[in-house]
């Protein structure tokens, strides 16, 4: 048998992951005292060499695009290193007839380096939406109870936007936002034509500086990843202050295998594989908060199987995987010849929406349950990796005629991403596979999943109000969708928005629930999830701003436990 290496010390914490909420909770547990060991599954991040903000498409081997364009798939070779939707010797599985596709984080700070940075508290109805239209579950906490904690996440690390009074999307503490650019004027014009709601956007991008941090130089690069650190990620904002108290202890290339339990019930530690010696090794800690990503997450709790917990640890009601859900999503664009007259100019900005489109039918009936926003996009950004590949789908032409034709409709389309609630399903959920391992001998996750008539009619109104917007700014609409088929109204496949949540979810319940409100496990009172497999409901809100508001409620409260000795 092979050894075992076993850490000589007892942490007080033993934190897995590193992103929005594994990075909150190193940051509260250390600043409170509590000496936290901190496990991630990939390397440490360098922003001035990981980083590649300034960098010019020229500059790149193949424009960015990878040989063959292999690198297309995972958002280009500009973004931040960040994982892949494929990681070799990692693999998952999906069900006969599922299609569900995983994007995993392996770097400290996972999907923080690269997130959209759209930031948006859920609203008081999110928290009721069962008792509103009996689906779904309620949440065992209401929006009174995170209001203290979005403050706290708001004001340390920095969100624009401006107070609006929108019942489906509550205000908070702003940054001064940005100002609208030419195409996001034109949409709020056909907005204000069609009463439907368009404000300025909420992303945790600092247009003043706050705690030392450079405000935003408009270079419009968010995605690639900011050597200012003006821009939100966990690995430049939520772990160095935690590292400077000098109570964290940042273990890189440690892939968790399994949560120990003692013969009382609690957790003692975190055996994990050392990636770099291909080695199991043992953490020990009083306390375990796991955050390695929803699905991540839940993969470890049923891998972490025992006499006491046959089905995985804190999974006696068995919903560990069940209720997965990710973000409807589904975009269109339209063209507008009359652009193509704008002198060409610098798009001055940062690098997402300056405006966008709350939930605005929430005061009457609609054809599905719930709602969706809608993200703005287009004009005169810096051209992308593959940014005119549909025009020569489209057109007919080679060499000058066709470049001039691309300078000529540069800049001319608008673009919009819908982004609305599933609601969870039966059908919908991970367990583990029987059969598959990874290169670490882990097993890995198979996916269930299934969108119901409820997202399919959401997508289908989505795409009716990207057309009606455009119709009304004096544009043509250019995207076509099928009734059916594989993705209906153009629907995005599971997993393609990036927003699974659910899979441990809290309630008051332990019989229908993995967590209580503090994301605390009912059967281990000394083991917390706090990423977004806490989430009961997935509104169509962004999750991270959420999920570190939980994170920082949870850590508090974990604070108190251990002061009280309950830990």
């Amino acid at each position: 048998m092979a050894q075992v290496t076993r850490s000589p010390k007892t942490y007080d914490v033993c934190v897995i992951g590193s992103g929005a909420g594994g990075g909150m909770a190193a940051k509260v547990l250390t600043e409170g005292g509590l000496n936290v060991a901190l496990l991630e599954a990939g390397p440490q991040v360098y922003p001035e060499k990981d980083f590649k903000m300034l960098m010019w498409p020229y500059d790149a081997p193949h424009r960015g695009a990878g040989v063959g364009g292999s690198a297309l798939e995972n958002f280009g070779e500009f973004l931040a290193p960040n994982g892949a939707w494929d990681i070799a010797g990692e693999p998952y599985t999906s069900a006969p007839g599922a299609d569900f596709q995983w994007f995993r984080s392996r770097i400290v700070g996972g999907r923080t380096n690269h997130w959209g940075r759209i930031a948006l508290r859920f609203a008081p109805v999110d928290f009721q939406s069962y008792t509103r239209d009996s689906l779904g579950a309620d949440w065992p906490i209401s929006y009174q109870d995170l209001a203290p904690y979005y403050d706290k996440v708001e004001s340390y690390i920095g969100v624009f936007g401006t107070k609006e009074n929108v019942s489906s999307a509550p205000d908070g503490v702003f940054l001064p936002p940005p100002k609208p650019r030419c195409h996001e004027l034109i949409v709020k014009k056909a907005c204000d034509k069609l009463n439907i709601i368009c404000i300025p956007s909420r992303l945790a991008i600092l247009t003043r500086s706050v705690n030392g941090r450079l405000p935003c130089h408009y270079c419009g690069q968010c995605g690639r990843g900011c050597i200012t650190a003006s821009n939100f990620s966990s690995s430049q904002v939520l772990i160095p202050p935690a590292m400077a108290t000098g109570k964290l202890t940042l273990i890189t290339g440690a892939m968790a295998r399994e949560i120990l339990v003692g013969k009382d019930g609690k957790a003692e530690g975190i055996s994990y594989i050392d990636k770099a010696t291909r080695t199991e090794k043992r953490i020990s800690a009083r306390a375990v908060v796991v955050a390695a990503s929803a699905c991540e997450s839940a993969r470890l709790l049923l891998n972490s199987k025992s006499s006491l917990f046959p089905d995985g640890v804190a999974n006696s009601s068995g919903t560990v995987g069940r209720y997965l859900t990710d973000s409807v999503g589904s975009d269109g664009w339209g063209e507008f010849s009359y652009l193509d007259k704008m002198p060409p100019h610098n798009h001055d900005g940062v690098g997402g929406m300056h405006m966008y489109i709350p939930w605005w039918k929430f005061d009457r009936t609609n054809d599905f349950p719930r709602g969706y926003h809608i993200e703005i996009w287009g004009g005169r950004d810096m051209p992308g990796v593959g940014m005119f590949d549909g025009l020569c789908h489209r057109e007919e032409g080679y060499g000058a005629g066709l470049k001039q034709r691309a300078r000529k409709v540069y800049g001319t389309s608008i673009g919009f991403s819908g982004r609305g609630e599933m609601i969870p399903n039966p059908d919908t959920y991970c367990e583990i596979d029987p059969d598959v391992i990874d290169q670490w001998g882990i097993p890995v996750l198979r996916f269930h999943f299934k969108f119901t008539d409820y997202e399919l009619r959401q997508a289908q109104d989505m795409q009716q109000t990207f057309r009606a917007i455009v119709e009304a700014a004096g544009g043509e609409y250019r995207t076509k969708t099928k009734i059916d088929g594989k993705y209906p109204f153009g629907i995005q496949a599971g997993g393609k928005i990036i927003h699974e949540v659910g899979t441990a979810r809290m309630g008051a319940d332990p019989k229908t629930s993995v967590l209580n409100g503090y994301c605390q496990a009912h059967d281990v009172k000394n083991l917390f999830v706090t990423d977004g497999a806490s989430l009961v409901t997935n509104p169509d809100k962004n999750p991270t701003l959420t999920i570190m508001a939980l994170s920082w409620r949870a850590s508090e409260y974990l604070l108190a436990e251990a002061q009280k000795g309950n830990i």
